[in-house]
């Protein structure tokens, strides 16, 4: 199932979700830092979503209360009370 989440307080702007049966097929983010979030994306695919949320949740980006892999983490949130 596809989906899409705009982050907030981050420099991306967009992060489109592929989800299969409870993992991370596919993660594409626009804007942001393009090679870390390549690397993440890439990182991402295959895990399981609970996995990726444990793994990101509460990382922050300098003096930011949030950060990309973190709001990867509250998208999957989300994500998840949708589609239970």
């Amino acid at each position: 199932m596809n989906f899409e989440y705009y982050p907030r307080g981050v420099c991306s702007r967009k992060m489109t979700f592929d989800v299969e049966n409870g993992v991370v097929k596919e993660l594409k983010v626009e804007g942001g830092c393009s090679g870390n979030l390549q690397g993440i994306s890439s990182l991402v695919k295959g895990l399981p979503v609970d996995e990726v949320i444990d793994r990101l949740s509460g990382i922050r980006c300098g003096a930011k209360s949030t950060s990309c892999p973190a709001q990867i983490a509250e998208a999957l949130k989300q994500f998840k009370e949708k589609n239970v």
